[in-house]
């Protein structure tokens, strides 16, 4: 029998913050980060820390980066996204959680100004140009009413 080798993957949380009944995220614009710098993003992602919830990264996340309080009840699940970039590496294999926030506490604003150029209110129907290709993929599908609970993204 062949054993196939198990592969570690990366977890991130993603949080789309949605005000009130509109159809308008806040977006940022990435800069001097060193992946897709210079494409609109959720506003804020990141990775899950060892010994952290992914729920627990989506509030830290959102304080980091926006400087805005969500609790965990607030957090609403979109999706999770299992990618890859094909290259066998564990660092291209992921696992992202896509949650919609509509309830937070204090003003967003650019906390890391170093790694993010604007924070924009974008119209899911009118996204700028370029947004990272797998956010697209989730933010289109979830205007259309595509979105479905899992969502492989780079396999065949």
């Amino acid at each position: 029998m062949r054993w196939r080798r198990r592969f570690a993957v990366v977890p991130a949380a993603y949080v789309l913050l949605r005000r009130g009944d509109d159809d308008r995220v806040l977006m940022q614009l990435r800069q001097n980060t060193g992946f897709l710098d210079g494409h609109w993003a959720i506003g804020a992602a990141g990775h899950v820390e060892a010994g952290e919830s992914v729920l627990d990264a989506a509030c830290r996340e959102a304080a980091e980066e926006l400087g805005v309080q969500v609790r965990p009840d607030d957090l609403v699940p979109l999706c999770v996204m299992h990618r890859t970039r094909n290259t066998r590496a564990a660092v291209d294999e992921r696992v992202d959680f896509f949650f919609e926030c509509r309830r937070w506490d204090g003003e967003p604003d650019r906390r890391e100004p170093d790694r993010a150029a604007e924070l924009r209110w974008v119209a899911l129907d009118a996204l700028p140009d370029p947004v990272v290709p797998h956010e697209r993929h989730v933010l289109e599908r979830w205007r259309d009413g595509t979105l479905t609970p899992v969502v492989p993204y780079g396999f065949g």
